[in-house]
């Protein structure tokens, strides 16, 4: 089955946190790999805040190593509705939907998105002590 990692997933996996390897196997498996591109964006943002450009880079390299699937109209129309919905931040709306539309699991430290049809929530246990 496909598998979206989220923006949340993919920095615990970079950072080597207590979550890392529940996601580590999505991110291992490309073939399998749906990486929406304002995961990237996010992700890319967040390294590059923290441990620079090159790291960044190299952050964005290897998510590029899944299928990337473009904002087109379409799914920014769609993520809209999702967002309205589901009551999602945009980013959240956006990555659900591609899932969605990939027929992926999304797999999620985000606790906006917990509960969804589709989407396996891995609780983070610093936010949950």
């Amino acid at each position: 089955m496909p598998a979206v990692v989220d923006s949340s997933g993919w920095i615990e996996y970079f950072t080597d946190g207590s979550n890392a390897e529940r996601f580590a196997g999505a991110i291992a498996d490309a073939d399998a790999l749906i990486v929406p591109s304002i995961t990237i964006t996010e992700v890319y943002r967040w390294v590059l805040r923290e441990a620079g450009l090159s790291d960044a880079l190299a952050v964005a390299a290897l998510m590029k190593q899944g299928k990337v699937i473009p904002l087109n109209d379409r799914l920014a129309i769609l993520a809209a509705e999702t967002s309205h919905r589901h009551r999602l931040s945009l980013a959240d709306g956006i990555i659900y939907t591609t899932a969605l539309s990939a027929s992926a699991e999304l797999l999620t430290q985000d606790s906006d998105l917990e509960g969804l049809p589709g989407v396996t929530y891995i609780a983070h246990p610093k936010r949950n002590s």
